[in-house]
């Protein structure tokens, strides 16, 4: 399979569905057998996904990919060898982090939920195309990225994690602060946001936030 077919959603249900960590194997850049140069694509599936990881609090090392040619058996060895060791020295999902399993359940479940959003602001947004890893690497540390993520990535998440809290039952601003893993105003401004929307709203008697 051409790991440009690789998804964001294939790399969220093995974690949701227990896996410690995810590997992707693709063609060296510029050696693609076809002319979608889909290796060039899953590496910015790779690397949006490690960032979206780190803002949720889990261990972007945990996600890897790597490029070699269908004839370098050795190297796939070593390179899957290294990262298996990686995995086992960090330790189950969400432990390592110390994340519960309920906030890692959460924040991944949140992240599924808004997967068709994030293909479009991958491909539309933030479909970049270098010709060298070191560019890609470069783009995704850059403040450019930080903007764009802050902007098209960061609330909505914070929306659906609101959501998905609120199936379960009413709560305050800090309970939230404190499930999310995010400071009391930032939270804040999410439920404001959310409220606006006509999502949620909040119980000035109970002093909390209940789904619209």
């Amino acid at each position: 399979m051409c790991s440009g077919r690789v998804d964001l959603e294939f790399i969220l249900r093995a974690l949701s569905n227990g896996m410690d960590g995810v590997f992707v194997g693709a063609c060296r850049l510029g050696e693609c057998n076809y002319i979608t140069h889909g290796n060039y694509h899953a590496l910015n599936k790779v690397l949006l996904c490690k960032k979206i990881m780190e803002h949720i609090g889990l261990n972007p090392e945990r996600l890897k990919i790597d490029f070699m040619s269908s004839g370098e058996g050795m190297v796939f060895v070593d390179t899957v060898n290294e990262f298996v060791n990686t995995i086992t020295q960090l330790g189950p999902l969400g432990t390592a982090e110390g994340l519960d399993e309920q906030a890692v359940k959460v924040r991944l479940e949140a992240l599924k939920h808004i997967t068709p959003y994030l293909r479009l602001v991958e491909t539309e947004r933030l479909g970049v195309r270098f010709t060298t890893l070191e560019e890609y690497q470069d783009f995704y540390a850059s403040d450019e990225f930080h903007r764009l993520f802050d902007e098209l990535i960061a609330d909505k998440l914070a929306i659906s994690q609101i959501m998905l809290l609120l199936k379960e039952k009413p709560l305050s601003t800090g309970e939230f602060a404190e499930i999310m893993g995010l400071n009391p105003s930032d939270v804040s401004r999410h439920l404001t946001n959310s409220a606006k929307l006509g999502f949620i709203r909040f119980n000035a008697q109970e002093k909390h936030f209940t789904r619209a």
